[in-house]
């Protein structure tokens, strides 16, 4: 064996109880090679370790049972590894990192202690009347049977792990089992894991990891000696998504066969009130005082004077932490107004209106200039956005807007097409580049933004000119083009990622995102001239005058955002909105985020409106005031 598994990661829980998120969110770390989850569990691929050839006795190994088998266990773990990118194991790799979990792995600790005397493990509790509701479901649906020809059980298909006692459980109410299930596994996985050196293990709560998933993660690096990455935060924030408001009391035979597991929850519960200590890491980042907020940004003195001089403020979107931010000039400083959309994505301004694009729907805002003399503190606000009309797409990923002839455009970057919207339709499909062949989901070409000229849509962008799903992610270092709606010919191709086209001064302007560069294109040529390179992924663009406002965002060097000139040029990149002044090329000044905000969409100017308000949909300015004709 060509590399070596060095301290492995091993996610332990009892079913159902939330390590698969877990295991998604650490499986995006930096240096962590894992293996796909539709892949069997591996150390089932053993015949020696097949509860088949051991008499069915349960899924459970020993210490003893790792003798003379650890080399092809590491082997068995090792086959099929995929880093974050998807890319398999390089063989000649010296040292592996490797991750791994499921529920059988809790009844496993002391094989994989003895397997791997430097493993480390995560164990995730979750609240025992949560975890057996979903377990009941598992075994219902008959989707999770792992024993379909268990001799002697005449019961349902046994479902989920083989525990020790099995057969103590025949003719038993399928709840009962369930729960004396969840007893076995988790009584257990807490006796193995105090066994082991409190360096060696952490426990992780299942509602704390969906609640404040930051800290938590951040936590567990540290524990893991792990680098921290903003990319952690994504599964666990799709798994709080899914578990909102699906909660439910567990059934009546469910609930009074739970007291049996009552001693092992509570157990579960004291540990994670008083957690090992983690050991000291060297690589982990400091963390964040919890007195600083980590939204917080530092900002040039010109940034704030820019906006005064231009009477104007600036719309930010940044999906990845689900804010619309309003820079705004107050009293000479910098003003960063935060509200909460799920995925923010494209900006559009129109006179009094903006429009804003989220994970499936786009949200019309119009001014009320009468609201805002009411607002606090008095005298402050010189405009109030009240939310007017919300149109639901669907996820069709839509990414920048555009007003143009009276309209608003939307680019449906999933079905890789510009629509419009009416009343009865989801979109209106009114245009496709010619390299695509039918209207389907797919992201095939990652068309992403448009430019209007003369109030018509007029140049789009794309990452690359495929008619596969996700065809554009092999090229898309110069895959990128630019593409003449009228015409639908191609003006300009080889451009790196290239975003938010915009026509201004008589010129087209582009982003060329996969090099942090803002240029122009020369149409005749079919060449782009660059102006500036920044320090980050440029997308999101605004103009006013000789001032670009340009947003940046860190980026992390994953499948989609690794293997570009700017992640070679850079080795840190930096999030936030810098302003260049096109004549000189040179920065006028920036806004930058410092913690959680790592990632701008796009970025669009209210010219004219110092310091607005952009009202929620729940707050007293939008159940107080009312518009009649």
């Amino acid at each position: 064996m060509a590399h070596r598994l060095v301290s492995p990661i091993f996610v332990v829980a009892a079913p159902r109880s939330g390590e698969e998120a877990l295991f998604d969110a650490l499986a995006q770390a930096s240096g962590i090679w894992h293996s796909p989850l539709d892949r069997p569990p591996f150390l089932d691929s053993l015949p020696a370790l097949d509860p088949a050839q051991r008499g069915y006795d349960s899924h459970r190994l020993s210490a003893a049972d790792a003798e003379g088998v650890s080399d092809e266990v590491a082997e068995r773990l090792a086959v099929g590894l995929l880093d974050r990118e998807g890319r398999e194991l390089d063989r000649a790799a010296p040292d592996v990192r490797a991750l791994a979990s499921g529920a059988r792995l809790a009844l496993r600790i002391p094989f994989l202690d003895a397997a791997f005397p430097d493993a480390r493990f995560v164990c995730v509790f979750r609240d025992p009347a949560q975890a057996t509701s979903e377990m009941l479901e598992a075994w219902r649906s008959e989707r999770f049977v792992s024993c379909p020809d268990l001799p002697g059980w005449d019961g349902p298909p046994w479902s989920l792990p083989l525990i020790p006692g099995w057969r103590e459980l025949r003719g038993l109410p399928v709840e009962q089992i369930v729960v004396e299930q969840w007893r076995t596994i988790s009584e257990l996985m807490l006796d193995d894991l105090s066994q082991l050196g409190p360096e060696r293990w952490a426990v992780a709560d299942h509602a704390r990891l969906l609640e404040d998933p930051r800290h938590e993660l951040r936590r567990l690096c540290a524990f893991l000696d792990l680098a921290y990455d903003q990319a952690l935060l994504s599964p666990l924030e799709a798994a709080a998504r899914r578990d909102a408001g699906q909660t439910a009391s567990p059934t009546p035979q469910l609930g009074s066969a739970l007291p049996s597991a009552a001693a092992v929850a509570a157990r579960g519960r004291e540990l994670l009130a008083a957690p090992p200590p983690p050991p000291p890491s060297t690589t982990a980042p400091t963390q964040t005082p919890e007195t600083t907020s980590p939204f917080r940004s530092v900002s040039t003195g010109s940034f704030a004077q820019l906006l005064r001089r231009l009477g104007s403020s600036l719309l930010i979107s940044t999906y990845q932490t689900g804010k619309l931010i309003c820079a705004r000039d107050q009293n000479r400083l910098l003003n960063t107004h935060f509200r909460e959309f799920e995925k923010p994505m494209g900006l559009a301004v129109a006179d009094g209106r903006f429009a804003l694009a989220t994970r499936t729907e786009i949200w019309d805002f119009r001014n009320m200039p009468d609201v805002a003399p009411k607002l606090e503190p008095p005298g402050t606000h010189d405009a109030c956005f009240l939310p007017r009309n919300r149109h639901t797409t669907g996820d069709i990923l839509a990414h920048e807007l555009a007003f143009a002839d009276g309209e608003l455009w939307v680019v449906a970057t999933a079905f890789s097409c510009l629509a419009r919207l009416d009343s009865d339709h989801s979109f209106i499909p009114e245009w496709t580049p010619p390299f695509i062949s039918g209207l389907a989901p797919g992201d095939r070409c990652h068309l992403n933004g448009v430019a209007v000229v003369d109030d018509k849509v007029r140049y789009v962008t794309a990452l690359g000119q495929t008619d596969e799903p996700a065809g554009w992610r092999a090229s898309k270092a110069t895959g990128g083009c630019i593409i003449d709606v009228p015409s639908s010919e191609i003006v300009c191709a080889g451009l790196s990622m290239p975003h938010s086209p915009r026509w201004h001064d008589g010129r087209l302007w582009v982003l060329e995102s996969g090099r942090g560069a803002l240029g122009t294109v020369d149409l005749d040529h079919g060449a782009t001239e660059p102006v500036i390179e920044l320090p980050g992924f440029t997308r999101g663009l605004a103009f006013a005058g000789d001032l670009a406002f340009v947003g940046l965002s860190q980026i992390r060097e994953s499948s989609t955002f690794g293997d570009l000139p700017l992640t070679e040029r850079l080795q840190e990149r930096i999030c936030g909105v810098w302003v260049v002044d096109v004549r000189r090329a040179s920065v006028a000044g920036f806004l930058r985020f410092e913690d959680l905000v790592q990632e701008i969409f796009d970025v669009a100017l209210l010219p004219g409106v110092r310091f607005p308000e952009i009202a929620e949909p729940g707050s007293t300015a939008v159940s107080t005031s009312f518009v009649l004709p």
